[in-house]
């Protein structure tokens, strides 16, 4: 029985396993030296695995009692997870190597916190899911503080510890009052119990404070006051981590509790999620207009995007899932490419944020300006790049649903959101002369930066079979 178990996990426990065995080996040897090394065999391994679960997962697998759930949903999410987890870190190596960043535990951390995320897109249980969690959650506050002689970064991730612990006090909250008035911690239990939308007011009670905890880690609003300080406070290759992988992590997790285990209670909780997903299109539209740090602006836009994404949950449909998932992914893609051109802009050797910086850089470099314009455009909605494509997904599937007010409010706030990114194109093309900036040459962020723009062009032919493995995903989780 435990062999069969540890089959269904084995992805999860190679990179456990991998993480403790080089730590050890780390501390007993070269210790920082091994960062560079670490960094791209972690993000190799991770790629790696990624590839493993994409070509052999099939079916639906239960380990440990139904605690933890291997099916298509999870393999896609998972993969995701990976693919950007690893993209991320090798993006980091050089700029953190230059800065004296590069610690030999952050490559070790980051997968210790992507096997929290696998955990918890594969939550069949309570418990596992706030064991995941927090594996990830722990490693993240570590991270986040990684540049020890800043005020700014060890504020980051003290923010981030104490309203971290502040949510997770209100999912273990919600999870004790479903515990209570469900019998069991099992999601297929308390579907049973909430079957045909009879949910007693201590269930919902529970529910509620369930979602609160996981708008929490998606920075919804108004669960998302922690997301600009953490994201301009962290070192830039760390904020890349925090826009990508537990991102998708979070949101698979959310969309995992509320169909497998209040799969049957749609309409409890579809308008609290609604509700969730227009205040933060809405707040996350309107707050970045302001903003003239890049790294704030995009947490704005994170919570902005996060809006959109819940309208795929909200409308509580195995289309609005599988419309999720392919804004997930297009979402995260996009934050790569971004967010390797925010790591070449350096002035002196100093990395810069301002996006008035950013003046006449289309005259200096002219292939790195039009690719970001790409990504901006994909960001704002703006077709025919994918991030259009994404959208009119979650609005259709909002629409669908009976969700018509939802979709067009969507609509508003991509139009304002729309300002902000145009304003970074307008600063590149038309923006007056200013000092000039670094020129980076590295060629790990040149095809990372370029690749993304390229997804966002070419995509619109098929979405590279995107669109058909989250149909499949969303159909394993809504049945």
């Amino acid at each position: 029985m435990i062999q069969a178990d540890l089959s269904v996990i084995l992805p999860e426990v190679i990179l456990a396993v991998y993480a403790m065995l080089a730590l050890i080996a780390a501390v007993y040897t070269g210790k920082d030296k091994l960062g560079p090394l670490l960094v791209w065999t972690t993000g190799g391994l991770m790629a790696a695995l990624a590839l493993w679960i994409a070509t052999n997962g099939n079916g639906t697998h239960e380990a440990f009692g139904g605690m933890f759930v291997d099916d298509g949903f999870a393999r896609f999410a998972k993969v995701t997870i990976l693919l950007s987890a690893a993209a991320v870190l090798v993006m980091s190596q050089e700029y953190m190597s230059r800065r004296d960043l590069l610690r030999f535990e952050y490559p070790l951390l980051v997968a210790l916190a992507a096997v929290g995320m696998m955990m918890m897109v594969s939550a069949g249980d309570l418990m596992s899911l706030y064991m995941g969690l927090e594996l990830q959650s722990l490693a993240l506050y570590v991270v986040a503080a990684l540049r020890r002689d800043s005020v700014k970064s060890t504020e980051a991730g003290l923010k981030y510890f104490v309203l971290g612990a502040l949510s997770s006090g209100l999912l273990l909250y919600g999870a004790s009052l479903v515990y209570g008035f469900a019998g069991t911690t099992k999601f297929t239990g308390i579907i049973q119990v909430a079957q045909h939308g009879e949910v007693t007011i201590g269930l919902l009670f529970g529910l509620v404070f369930l979602i609160s905890g996981l708008a929490f880690k998606v920075s919804a609003v108004p669960f998302h006051m922690w997301t600009p300080d953490v994201y301009e406070g962290s070192p830039t290759p760390v904020t890349a981590f925090f826009a990508t992988a537990p991102k998708m992590a979070a949101m698979g997790l959310f969309a995992r509790v509320m169909h497998d285990a209040f799969g049957l209670a749609v309409a409890d909780w579809s308008q609290v999620i609604a509700l969730l997903s227009l205040l933060s299109m809405f707040l996350g539209a309107v707050a970045a207009i302001g903003q003239r740090d890049i790294k704030r602006l995009m947490a704005f836009s994170s919570i902005a995007h996060m809006g959109y994404a819940l309208m795929g949950l909200a409308a509580g449909t195995a289309f609005g899932v599988q419309a999720l998932l392919v804004y997930m992914a297009i979402y995260v893609t996009m934050n790569v490419g971004t967010f390797a051109f925010i790591l070449m802009l350096e002035k002196d050797g100093k990395p810069i944020t301002d996006i008035t910086a950013l003046n006449s850089y289309a005259k200096r470099e002219p292939g790195k300006a039009l690719a970001m314009l790409i990504l901006l455009f994909s960001l704002a909605g703006v077709p025919p790049m994918l991030g259009f494509f994404g959208k009119l997904y979650v609005l259709r599937a909002a629409y669908d649903a009976g969700l018509a007010w939802l979709a067009v409010a969507g609509v508003v706030a991509s139009v304002i959101g729309a300002f902000y990114y145009l304003r970074i194109v307008y600063y590149m093309y038309f923006g007056e002369e200013s000092d000039e900036l670094d020129r980076n040459a590295s060629p790990v962020l040149w095809v990372f930066l370029m690749g993304s723009a390229a997804v966002m062009l070419l995509g619109i032919v098929n979405m590279f079979g995107v669109e058909g493995a989250a149909a499949s995903a969303a159909a394993t989780l809504v049945n």
